[in-house]
């Protein structure tokens, strides 16, 4: 039993269940026995592996789609560049390279970014030193609640896979809320009466017989459209999860690429749940800002120039250096890759045009 499960027993069994939501954020945040407290979860040596790890094509067309939407902004300077859970900060390296195209968006930027994990902090530190004047260094913060006001260009690359979600199933006696037990020697799921965020539902999701909401990911959807629609600016969010807002639940821990059960190794295995992109863009919506999208992963990238991206990389590679950038290009579009399953949606400012890769869409 780990140090985290021995305190969560503790608490369950002084104050009774907590809810799926308050277990994942104590699980992945305890200040000190949280998932992201002390580890690099990224890599083959760690958990998981993001798109940013898969290529450095992901980061600089991110890049290079800042920019863009930097210049449709008019150039303001400063501009804030917001990162929300930068990982080992490979993604913002990689753009910050790729917008040297741009020297003028480089001496504009104020680069933020949101992270908690004072281990990361280091790793992003270290790997983004080089890329920016020590006048512009990295600012970060505990939450986007700190961003300061003013212009600003958001991205957010699988960051709401992380934030807590409330889980609910149908029971022949009505509605009932997932929640964090004790058996008195182990943590167990069962269940209760439905707490607030059992409001927060649509009416397709209650179709039964499971839901689930996080009311965490559609308060900073929330504020990021707020922000956008008083200052300006634009976000690109990529995670994986539904297009719409669909029943249904899916909770799930992984540990050195392996699925396996929530209630074990907590605080040693990542939690995540598919993210409702259809709610985030209501909730930016109402805010003040404007959704688009969202896209495959996979036709996003394509319609940004991944294939020529590729090419020009090939081109001037060595046989198993073409090798290792077709396989990840495949894997970055490929549908039984990421290619589907995960999605761009962006939100803009009101009058701003459509942001690069989703000009037909509304």
């Amino acid at each position: 039993m780990t140090p985290l499960a021995r305190l969560l027993l503790r608490r369950i069994a002084l104050t009774g269940p907590i809810t799926v939501a308050e277990f994942m954020a104590e699980a992945l945040g305890h200040p000190l026995h949280g998932y992201y407290q002390r580890r690099d979860p990224l890599g083959r040596a760690g958990d998981f592996i993001t798109a940013p790890e898969v290529s450095q094509m992901f980061g600089e067309l991110i890049g290079l789609w800042c920019v863009e939407v930097w210049h449709e902004m008019g150039c303001p300077d400063p501009c804030h560049l917001v990162e929300l859970g930068p990982g080992r900060g490979t993604l913002m390296a990689d753009a910050l390279r790729a917008a040297r195209i741009r020297p003028a968006f480089g001496a504009a930027l104020r680069l933020h970014l949101v992270e908690t994990s004072p281990y990361l902090r280091e790793r992003q530190d270290q790997a983004l030193a080089a890329h920016l004047p020590s006048a512009h260094r990295p600012q970060w913060h505990a939450s986007f609640a700190e961003i300061p006001a003013g212009p600003m260009l958001l991205v957010a690359n699988e960051f709401f896979d992380a934030l807590p979600v409330h889980e609910f199933e149908l029971h022949p006696q009505g509605w009932r809320e997932r929640v964090v037990a004790s058996d008195g020697e182990k943590l167990i799921f069962g269940w209760t009466e439905p707490g607030p965020s059992f409001a927060l539902l649509t009416d397709r999701q209650r179709i039964g017989p499971k839901a689930e909401i996080s009311p965490a990911a559609i308060s900073v959807a929330g504020e990021i459209g707020r922000h956008l629609a008083a200052a300006g600016g634009a976000a690109l969010i990529i995670d994986y999860g539904s297009s719409q807002s669909l029943p249904g639940e899916s909770l799930q821990a992984v540990r050195r690429h392996q699925p396996v059960d929530p209630l074990a190794d907590i605080g040693e295995a990542d939690l995540s749940a598919h993210v409702d992109f259809a709610g985030l863009a209501r909730a930016a919506e109402q805010t003040g800002a404007k959704a688009y999208g969202p896209l495959p992963q996979g036709e996003f990238l394509l319609r940004l120039g991944l294939d020529a991206r590729a090419e020009s990389l090939i081109a001037r590679a060595s046989p198993s250096q073409a090798r290792d950038i077709e396989s990840a290009r495949r894997r970055l579009l490929d549908s039984r890759e990421m290619g589907t399953l995960f999605k761009a949606l962006a939100l803009a400012a009101p009058g701003l045009p459509p942001p690069p890769g989703f000009a037909d869409l509304s």
